[in-house]
């Protein structure tokens, strides 16, 4: 399917790795022109290489934490005209309420609610001024069935869910969507980090807490960078417009909800 976004530009944060790359590939064989963003300078520049080889499109790397106002400004200084903002970044840590403080809950929110909403703010005006824009946030399914021990990543991420449910409706009119994308299991080093967790947990190897897991998702299987960036590319296509405010699941059926 012709996507009908050759020659647009996105801005894909946290795309070194992980579901970030997945999406900025996905648009990059779609023919937009990337930049692309992460804190770590060398993976990033890989990353910006492989992805220029592979589809042969325009990439700019911009080595920067988003989540701070002078990470955002270096990023933007360098986007110029952004048609497509995919807002992502890494989950907080696990833990227990007992464990969280105020500081905790402020920097959650700073990465996962308050850094997404200031770039669409940044770059939605653009968008409604030139009559077509796409935001795609990757959020959680934990923001329609919280996770007991991603208490951080519930609340921040949900409080962006709301911010969004709002928002979209107000800039649909001028031709710009804002979705979420809901990740289930999908096999990164974010995964890996919380297997890992499990395994220590419990005196077991990283392979059978991986096992176990993957028992609970009815696909059986953990889901992959490349299917989820497609699913990204989908929402930012010519295609995609009468799709507004929505909360998708990628998470092989692992979210038990009727509706």
């Amino acid at each position: 399917m012709d996507l009908g976004i050759e020659g647009k530009r996105a801005l894909v944060c946290a795309s070194s790795k992980g579901l970030g790359r997945g999406c900025a590939e996905a648009l990059a064989e779609a023919g937009v022109e990337l930049v692309i963003n992460a804190r770590g300078a060398e993976a990033l520049e890989v990353a910006a290489e492989e992805i220029r080889t592979s589809c042969g499109v325009a990439v700019t790397a911009v080595a920067a934490d988003v989540t701070s106002e002078q990470g955002r400004d270096e990023v933007l200084a360098a986007c110029g005209q952004i048609d497509i903002l995919v807002n992502n970044a890494g989950g907080p840590p696990p833990g227990m309420w007992q464990d969280w403080d105020r500081d905790d809950f402020i920097a959650a929110l700073d990465a996962n609610m308050l850094t997404p909403i200031a770039l669409m703010k940044a770059v939605v005006p653009g968008m409604m001024e030139r009559g077509w824009g796409r935001v795609v946030n990757i959020t959680s399914q934990s923001v329609r069935a919280p996770i007991g021990v991603l208490g951080l990543s519930n609340s921040a991420r949900t409080g962006l869910t709301g911010y969004v449910a709002g928002t979209s409706r107000q800039v649909a009119p001028a031709g710009v969507t804002i979705n979420n994308l809901l990740p289930g299991v999908h096999a990164t080093d974010r995964a890996d980090s919380l297997d890992g967790g499990v395994a220590k947990a419990e005196g077991i190897t990283l392979e059978e807490a991986r096992t176990r897991r993957e028992a609970t998702i009815p696909a059986r299987r953990y889901g992959t960078p490349r299917e989820f960036g497609a699913a990204c590319a989908f929402l930012c296509s010519q295609h995609a417009g009468f799709i507004v405010g929505q909360n998708i699941l990628l998470d092989g059926g692992a979210t038990n909800l009727t509706v």
